[in-house]
């Protein structure tokens, strides 16, 4: 099984889009296209794509036909089976705009951005604006560029740089990105534009964002539907970030008793907020239950209930007294706004059921008064909780790089959702295509327990046929949620993945299994080879702690991404949490997906630092030969234009397009 080749493309951007089954399908259409005539135009493709699946009974031929007219206006243009699946991505996405694209979607956080629509909503994009001029008006290099004018497209002009995504990740999650590693000058060349593009989309992995469809691209051309799509993954997730046990122990007032704590954990953040909001509806006498942020609220009821009983102080029966929706609604919100709940969304919102601006506007009524007490029984079952801090680190570090594969199940809780075996079984057919046995598979939901022992039973079985050491490990492991053994499942699953990846990369290992000897060498070499002096024994080196190695390593492989002046020498502990922190920003915006905290380089923890070394190992080999040389003199020489003209080149930008690094060319999404 490990031997198995499946479908490759030269693009791995374009690779990360489909599963190899999808990808054998489509390949064979295409053959059997080309077969017939010999080569495969535009103007065969309508009734082609017709019949593809997501396209047929959504779109028809001639629709198919008038979509690729605007970009193919010479129906005799040959295509290569890359623009085939090109072709084919644009026009499911143009399916899924027709179908009403994110709608179909329970949980925002499972959307990828390209489901969303691609027709702007412009409710959502005046309350996210309001909400960065609200987070990001003082920040000291986006303050003269803020406030934003909600009305106008001005935030996608502010976009093209970077720098503001950069800051919002950081305004959801503080300390993902350090800020040092911003290029935040006046005027960015094209290679400063794209690395802070490339560091923004691989933070937003970090944090759990889903950006399997965008690329640097995407963002330094400001495509409306997909910046406001990753825009509003991040704002979700700073603003159900105490939606969990640990953050917010009260949410234990929720479950009757311990028997109940289970499903509470392992429930997403939206479902925790639907369950907090019903706890209290029910309490005060509503007797509809909210299963959605959107017809379920449309009449505003829910929310008079809900402000009632949260903040009498503010509110009052009268609400539910009016008739009109639109009004009720009106009123609601301004009872929210006197608990300083800043304003998500507008009354037409509520009416209209918008599914984004509800979700955001509960929130915020949860982070102002979530009515929950602080029962000592309740506070003490919480701490009762496991809090291994490895075991911790471990599981968001996988959790994070799965959601980052683009299969279909978005992992919230790593040791509950793994346990049905579903969503390993996916992860094994993406890193390992072919592996999984899907007519032996059953899906979720399952109501049979011996069914998710068949899955995990299957799931060790390929685990062994990958030559994993799983001594003495049943399939019923995984079912009982033994966490030791999923971590060490999942790591030998992801190294597994590391070195497939690198073996791939055929021109510099011939084929050959790749070891973590080699990867070792390959980093002493590249320091070595740069004129530097630092060397390393093993992964668990303790020299490591100090954060140089990984430096130089870094500036081995592209010099102008590292500045020397922000390096410290390592020796206290502030010194090397600022040098750690500086190489995780600079390996991502490197082009590097990697999930490690500061901690994994401070504490030496090997993992950690195989899986660092072999991204920065992986970026490295996919650059052309002399390609840092070029990328310096082509970035001074952009400077220099930009200095005396004001402005970039285009001849730059397009030098670039030969050696930029798409945020997901670099799959290996790592971890601990």
């Amino acid at each position: 099984m490990s031997g198995f080749v499946g479908v490759l493309v030269s693009d791995p951007w374009l690779q990360s889009q489909f599963t190899q089954v999808e990808l054998r399908g489509l390949k064979s259409k295409f053959l059997s296209s080309k077969r017939e005539t010999g080569h495969v135009m535009v103007g065969d493709l309508p009734p082609l794509m017709g019949k593809l699946k997501g396209l047929n009974q959504v779109v028809t031929e001639q629709e198919i036909a008038d979509i690729l007219a605007e970009s193919y206006p010479d129906t005799s243009h040959e295509l290569d089976f890359e623009a085939f699946l090109r072709v084919y991505l644009d026009l499911q996405a143009k399916a899924a705009t027709k179908l009403g694209g994110a709608k179909n979607s329970s949980s925002f956080l499972k959307a990828t951005t390209t489901t969303l629509l691609h027709t702007i909503n412009e409710s959502e994009k005046e309350s996210y604006v309001v909400h960065i001029n609200n987070y990001l008006g003082e920040d000291p290099f986006l303050k003269k560029y803020l406030p934003l004018d909600p009305t106008t497209n001005e935030l996608f002009n502010l976009i093209t740089d970077g720098v503001l995504l950069c800051k919002l990740i950081n305004v959801a999650v503080p300390g993902t990105i350090d800020e040092r590693a911003i290029n935040t000058k006046e005027v960015l060349n094209p290679w400063e534009r794209n690395e802070n593009h490339t560091l923004c989309l691989n933070s937003a992995k970090a944090i759990g964002c889903t950006v399997v469809n965008i690329g640097t691209q995407d963002l330094v051309e400001a495509r409306p539907h997909l910046v406001l799509g990753l825009i509003s993954q991040i704002i979700k997730i700073q603003l159900l970030a105490d939606l969990n046990l640990k953050k917010t122990p009260q949410l234990m007032e929720l479950v009757d008793d311990s028997k109940d704590v289970e499903e509470l954990m392992s429930l997403a953040p939206e479902k925790m907020l639907l369950k907090w909001m019903n706890f209290h509806l029910k309490k005060a006498g509503y007797k509809k239950p909210v299963t959605n942020f959107s017809s379920d609220l449309k009449d505003g009821e829910a929310y008079a209930y809900l402000l009632n009983a949260l903040a009498p102080e503010h509110s009052s029966s009268a609400t539910l007294e009016i008739k009109d929706p639109g009004e009720r609604a009106k009123k609601v919100i301004e009872q929210a706004e006197k608990l300083d709940c800043k304003r998500f969304l507008n009354p037409k919102d509520i009416v209209e059921g918008s599914p984004n601006l509800n979700l955001a506007f509960v929130a915020q009524i949860f982070q102002h008064r979530n009515g929950l007490s602080a029962d000592n029984e309740n506070l003490t079952l919480s701490q009762m909780l496991p809090d291994d801090i490895q075991d911790s680190r471990e599981e968001r570090a996988f959790r994070l790089w799965i959601n980052s594969l683009g299969i279909v199940t978005y992992v919230n809780n790593l040791f509950e959702d793994v346990r049905n075996g579903w969503v390993l079984l996916e992860v094994l057919d993406k890193v390992s295509p072919g592996s999984v046995n899907w007519k032996q598979a059953t899906k979720p939901p399952i109501k049979m327990p011996f069914r998710k022992v068949e899955n995990c039973n299957q799931i060790i079985e390929v685990g062994k046929q990958l030559n994993f050491s799983l001594v003495n490990v049943a399939g019923n492991d995984i079912v009982q949620g033994n966490k030791k053994l999923i971590l060490a499942y999942l790591w030998q699953l992801m190294r597994f993945n590391i070195l497939q990846l690198l073996k791939n990369l055929r021109f510099h290992s011939q084929g050959k299994e790749i070891s973590d000897s080699d990867i070792l060498n390959w980093a002493n070499n590249k320091v070595k080879d740069s004129g530097r002096t630092s060397q390393i024994e093993s992964f668990k080196d303790k020299n490591l702690s100090s954060g140089l190695f990984f430096i130089q390593l870094l500036s081995a492989v592209q010099p102008r991404v590292v500045s020397w002046k922000l390096v410290t020498k390592g020796e206290t502990d502030e010194e090397q949490r600022m040098n750690a922190t500086y190489i995780i920003s600079v390996a991502r915006k490197l082009g590097c997906s990697v999930f490690l905290l500061p901690e994994d380089i401070m504490e030496v923890n090997q993992k950690m630092i195989l899986t660092l070394t072999a991204s920065i190992m992986y970026w490295s080999l996919q650059q052309p030969a002399g390609s840092s040389e070029q990328a310096e003199s082509a970035a001074e020489a952009s400077e220099v234009s930009a200095d005396e003209n004001g402005e970039d080149r285009s001849s730059v930008a397009e030098s670039m397009s030969n050696l930029a690094v798409d945020d997901a060319a670099s799959d290996i999404t790592m971890g601990e």
